[in-house]
């Protein structure tokens, strides 16, 4: 029998909207899977479901208004919300309760959406993995042994078991893409201007953006949308109007000239090592594309000094936070140390790396010109277990988490799009993902080329929790 959660999202919208689905409904569904299924996955840090039920209960008998109406979402726990508590992963906010709320929260409620609760990231949002001091570890639905990535893992970590029907992240070196591939969802990091409330273009580097988790191309696209359409550009630079990007996700790409490249900017600085599965995701979603009608090729890329630069804005990003001295002896060891070490930075050394940042982002861009996407892997290694990511030596941590995922960082310093999807699957059933990345603006491209790899791969397979 079909549950509402196997519905996509897009199926749940017109579900409210004909009237054959109502809010209360929806939301009651979701809210029992959550009380039944989170404690083995880990995704929530809170659930307001009194609220929610209330938003529900004022929704019903209105006209269905809004990109999101009726829908359920829950904002990333890093994002404020009035009167429900922000703990951002740590235990230093364990009892802080905004008193108003983000845009990022904002805007999906005006579209209709409803929030049910806040999902799980690590300290601060620092981490390619969601493993706290305040809470249980963020699980991959597949194999609960393993972790389901950060730093938006409990956003990924609650589409991938069917506890949401779609989640908003946010990207600043990977932290969309890295657990939306780590547990076999679908991610997209926007080009950097693309969002009005969170664009990229207020943060050192332009790092940070906000995008969306879901199940499916087409239901991240939906999202998408709704945040890019819900604020206006604070900022003179914006990335070119391209969308709505639901029709790119339904719309198939005219013939496109693909780029294939397993190099990444830590090979040089790191070992990196590129797992089996990840290289055969690589040629087989080549091959899907291929026979497809586009153009794929191989091809050189050589970035250079990408290592120093990276570390240093991401430990200038750290030292921005304002954290006394006994604060930083209660924080993760990570933490304190990317703290303390961009606070030891001079200003010098800021200038160079921006400059390093600025070169790279151009040269990125002039070697990926030829193409008009990039399919790189998603993640060089697969899923690891909890408490594999070293949390008391936070050097060896830091490079544990560039082995992981060294094909994402390095997409937020150039500002380019990214959409990671799944295309096949390991030997235990774990789908394995790879990454397709855009021109500047390049969204509708490569969310119609993801769509496209999403239909010939065929559906993928759920974890076993999806049934209980």
């Amino acid at each position: 029998m079909t549950e509402l959660h196997d519905l996509s999202a897009v199926e749940q919208l017109a579900g409210l909207r004909s009237g054959t689905l109502s809010p209360p409904e929806l939301v009651a569904h979701y809210l029992a899977r959550i009380a039944r299924l989170d404690d083995r996955v880990g995704a929530f840090v809170e659930v307001t479901a009194e609220a929610a039920d209330a938003r529900a209960a004022a929704l019903t008998g209105t006209q269905p208004t809004g990109a999101l109406w009726g829908l359920p979402f829950a904002d990333k726990d890093l994002v404020a919300r009035a009167g429900v508590p922000m703990r951002s992963g740590s235990r230093l906010h364990r009892d802080h309760v905004p008193t108003t709320t983000a845009d990022q929260a904002a805007v999906l409620d005006e579209a209709g959406g409803i929030s049910l609760g806040k999902t799980s990231t690590p300290e601060f949002g620092l981490t390619g993995y969601t493993e706290t001091q305040i809470g249980p570890p963020t699980r991959d639905p597949w194999n609960p042994a393993n972790g389901a990535g950060g730093s938006s893992g409990g956003a990924a970590a609650a589409v991938a078991a069917g506890l949401l029907p779609l989640a908003p992240g946010s990207d600043g070196g990977g932290s969309i893409r890295i657990p939306a591939a780590t547990v076999g969802v679908v991610g997209i990091k926007p080009s950097r201007g693309r969002v009005p409330f969170a664009s990229g273009l207020d943060s050192p580097g332009g790092l940070p953006v906000a995008g969306p988790i879901a199940r499916s191309v087409a239901d991240a696209a939906l999202l998408l949308d709704v945040q890019c359409a819900g604020r206006p550009h604070r900022f003179a630079t914006r990335a070119p109007a391209s969308g709505p990007f639901l029709s790119a996700a339904t719309t198939p790409s005219p013939p496109a000239r693909i780029g294939v490249t397993t190099v990444s900017p830590w090979d040089d600085a790191d070992d990196i090592r590129l797992d089996a599965d990840a290289a055969r995701a690589v040629d087989i979603a080549a091959t899907l594309l291929s026979d497809a009608g586009h153009g794929v090729d191989g091809f050189r890329w050589r970035p250079r000094g990408y290592a120093e630069m990276f570390t240093t804005l991401w430990r200038t990003s750290a030292a921005r936070m304002a954290l006394t001295d006994a604060e930083l002896e209660l924080v993760e060891p990570i933490t304190a140390w990317l703290v303390r070490e961009g606070r030891r930075l001079t200003g010098s050394e800021l200038l160079q790396a921006l400059a390093a940042a600025s070169v790279f982002e151009q040269e990125t861009i002039a070697a990926f010109d030829p193409f008009d996407a990039v399919l790189t892997p998603a993640l060089a290694l697969p899923p690891q277990r909890v408490g594999w990511f070293d949390r008391d030596d936070p050097v060896r941590g830091f490079s544990q988490q560039v082995r992981y995922a060294p094909y994402s960082s390095f997409v937020n310093v150039a500002g380019l799009p990214a959409i990671v999807v799944p295309v096949i699957t390991d030997a235990s059933g774990h789908p394995v993902s790879v990454q397709l990345i855009g021109r500047p603006g390049g969204e509708a491209t490569i969310v119609s080329l993801a769509a496209a790899l999403e239909h010939r791969a065929g559906p993928m397979p759920k974890p076993a929790i999806w049934s209980r």
